[in-house]
């Protein structure tokens, strides 16, 4: 058993997949967290996604330099705005439909530079 590792003990708790560590010592989340954080450069990136949504249009905005719960209040706002469903995923308010050039408008309304990505 050359290749064999520990993936749980009661002893120590659980393990980290990835860097083989307890997973109260691992750094691959954090690591991950870092890297999934984009850059703000102080521009709202606004784009129309159809790849991988089942032919399904959604508006996509990027970049809205706020906190979670702000972000959340956010697209809860432009949700009940345009009478359409979305999420927010990785920072990302993902709302249902296309909806570009009102949304554009409404960011721009509360301040932030807007520019729309994307075809």
């Amino acid at each position: 058993m050359d290749n064999a590792r520990l993936v749980y003990s009661t002893e120590s708790g659980s393990f980290c997949p990835e860097c083989g560590s307890s997973a109260a010592k691992c750094t691959c989340k954090k690591k991950k967290a870092e890297k999934q954080q984009p850059s703000s450069d102080g521009i709202v990136r606004i784009r129309r996604e159809l790849k991988g949504r089942g032919g399904k249009t959604v508006t996509s905005v990027f970049g809205v330099p706020l906190d979670d719960n702000k972000l959340q209040e956010l697209a809860n706002k432009l949700k009940q705005r345009y009478g359409t469903g979305g999420t927010v995923k990785d920072r990302v308010i993902i709302i249902q439909g296309d909806h570009r050039d009102t949304i554009v408008e409404e960011i721009k309304k509360q301040g932030y530079n807007v520019k729309l990505a994307g075809g």
